[in-house]
């Protein structure tokens, strides 16, 4: 019988790092394998238990296990847990794992073939790394030291202007003073609820959302309120009565390419949301990261841009558009809100690292950023149609999904008489495919359709691996369901024999 771990004594995670904390996770436990914390055949706690005991979303702790499974140093089995694999033994015999002893049905793949769609980062065929590159060097042989001593807080003045002459093509009309640097988007939004709330506030968002302000607002000990979601984004409806009831001190939105529905909310709500937040004197704070990669028709102006009431915060960045470890994202904000955010900032990490800053700059300047950004939107979209074609063939019966007009993710919601997100999981890792588990993007208030969601980044994997990953994920539910089966079937059969 396999030993229950207990690992949250050797785990040490820095919330304040840049860091994101399912990578420090995964290296916090290969270390406690490394030095003994941890033994083969130890049974590690269910993701739901650790990201409690470590006050970290469970999507965390999956994505941590999911990397580890993928490097063989964890194995899973459907119904039995997660494990630490015998290495060694596993290449010699691949029967030894846990995994694959527990049901020899679904052998396992060796980890190296496991199609991911679990993630949220751009594949890397499409990261520009020459042109950065080229940047890099002609930033260092133009400003020599200056490239790597600290910056001002703000940000690198030339990068702030350049931001503020792009955001203009996306009818963002601002001043470079208005622009604040930040360590990628997910900073901006954690500085922005730093400076606006207080520890038992209210934040206010669409029902799912994502996943990072949700951590954001754990770790801030936030009180979340979602409001209900449609195929146009957040119900304004819905709205102003959740507002009065709740008083929330801030809305996060992301309204073009909602992750993770990927829905894009019309003109007519944006214009509704704007007048019942400045009604209500509530800010929103808008999430514009996935607006530039729309391939579909051209989505409304992000909300910054139809601010009339000078109600919105724009956050953004380039880490999806870009290079997600250059960690380049800005706020626009203004007043004296600005200056609250730019303290935060400064005890935060100082400035945002200069060379990375520059280096940008001179990307953007150079004009790289629009051929590239076509280039993407071109091959996202050709994944998109290739994921929406294999899932109408391989996926099950009932099973519902709307097509994005832009962005990387599709939204699936698996046939509610069938097994839940977290009961396919298991099932598909042995299939050799991954996805991230649906209900971990809800705000936990009372939605039963939760359990049956799925998101699939289509983006991260080429057309042939989609048609492929898709083939699995319907194989995987077709066991996973069948299994489900048997063990209503024998509870039945139990029962009966009681009687």
């Amino acid at each position: 019988m396999a030993r229950s771990a207990h690992v949250t004594p050797h785990l040490r995670l820095d919330k304040r790092s840049a860091e994101p904390l399912y990578r420090q996770l995964a290296r916090a436990l290969r270390e406690s394998i490394a030095e003994g914390a941890l033994h083969i055949g130890d049974k590690l706690p269910p993701s739901r238990d650790l990201a409690a005991q470590l006050g970290i979303s469970r999507m965390c702790v999956v994505n941590a296990y999911t990397e580890l499974l993928n490097e063989g140093i964890l194995a899973a089995s459907p119904g039995r847990g997660t494990f630490v694999a015998d290495t060694l033994s596993a290449k010699r015999d691949p029967s030894a794992l846990p995994s694959v002893a527990a049901n020899p049905s679904a052998s396992a793949l060796p980890p190296e073939h496991l199609i991911a769609f679990s993630g949220g980062a751009p594949a890397e065929e499409f990261l520009p790394v020459a042109a950065i590159q080229r940047s890099i060097e002609a930033v260092l042989e133009r400003d020599g030291a200056a490239a790597v001593a600290y910056e001002e807080t703000e940000g690198y003045p030339p990068l702030r202007a350049a931001v503020a002459q792009h955001l203009a093509s996306l009818g963002i009309r601002t001043t470079p003073e208005n622009v604040l640097i930040t360590g990628g988007c997910q900073q901006a939004l954690d500085l922005a609820v730093q400076a606006l709330l207080n520890e038992g506030d209210t934040l206010l968002t669409t029902n799912p959302t994502y996943l990072g302000i949700l951590d954001i607002a754990r770790i801030r000990h936030l009180r979340v309120v979602g409001v209900s979601v449609d195929e146009q984004g957040l119900r304004t409806e819905l709205l102003e009565s959740a507002i009065v009831a709740h008083r929330p001190r801030l809305i996060y939105i992301a309204p073009t390419h909602h992750n993770p529905t990927g829905s894009v909310m019309p003109l007519h709500r944006r214009r509704v949301l704007l007048r019942i937040a400045a009604a209500n004197d509530v800010p929103i704070l808008e999430d514009g990261v996935y607006h530039e990669l729309s391939y579909g028709a051209e989505p409304p102006p992000p909300l910054k841009a139809l601010d009339e009431y000078g109600v919105v915060i724009h956050a953004n960045g380039f880490s999806k558009i870009v290079l997600p470890g250059v960690r380049i994202g800005y706020l626009i904000v203004e007043g004296a809100l600005r200056q609250r955010i730019l303290r935060v900032k400064q005890a935060a990490d100082i400035c945002t690292p200069s060379l990375n800053q520059r280096a940008m700059h001179h990307f953007l300047v150079s004009g790289a950023l629009s051929g590239h950004l076509d280039r993407v939107r071109h091959a996202c979209q050709q994944r998109r149609d290739a994921a929406l074609k294999a899932a109408q063939r391989y996926l099950p019966k009932g099973t519902r999904w709307s097509a994005p007009s832009g962005g990387v993710y599709l939204w699936i919601a698996l046939p509610p008489n069938g097994v839940t997100a977290a009961q396919l999981y298991p099932v598909a890792l042995q299939h050799g495919v991954s996805f991230a588990i649906g209900a971990e993007f809800f705000t936990g208030e009372g939605e039963p359709e939760a359990a049956y969601f799925i998101r699939l980044n289509f983006a991260q994997q080429a057309v042939p691996k989609i048609e492929e990953g898709m083939r699995r994920l319907g194989a995987a539910w077709a066991e996973a369901y069948a299994m489900s089966r048997s063990s209503s079937s024998r509870h039945s059969e139990a029962v009966r024999n009681a009687l």
